[in-house]
C-alpha cells in the first residue's frame, strides 16, 4: 500500500507583495454611487455584487462599494436584478 506525502510544497521565500484595490490605489476615501461605470464593473451580468476575491477590493472598500451599490439601486440608477 502506497503512502502519500501530505506536506505542502514550500513557497518562494521572502515577503509577498500585496496588491492594493482600485480605490486604495486612487486614494479615494469615498465610493461614489453616481459613478455608474465603476459600479457596473463590480456587478455580474445578473446584477449580483462580485465578491472581494473576484473584484480585488480590500475589506473596507468592499463595504463602501456594497453601501454605494445599494444606494444606487435605491435611487434607481442600477437595477436590482436583470
Amino acid at each position: 500500500m502506497a503512502r502519500f506525502d501530505n506536506r505542502r510544497k514550500t513557497a518562494i521565500p521572502g515577503p509577498r507583495e500585496r496588491t492594493q484595490c482600485r480605490f486604495c490605489r486612487r486614494g479615494q476615501k469615498y465610493v461614489d454611487y453616481k459613478d455608474l461605470e465603476t459600479m457596473s464593473k463590480l456587478l455580474t451580468n445578473r446584477g449580483k455584487i462580485y465578491s472581494r476575491k473576484r473584484s480585488g477590493n480590500c475589506a473596507g472598500c468592499q463595504r463602501k462599494v456594497k453601501h454605494a451599490l445599494k444606494r444606487a439601486r435605491y435611487m434607481g440608477l442600477l437595477p436590482y436584478t436583470i
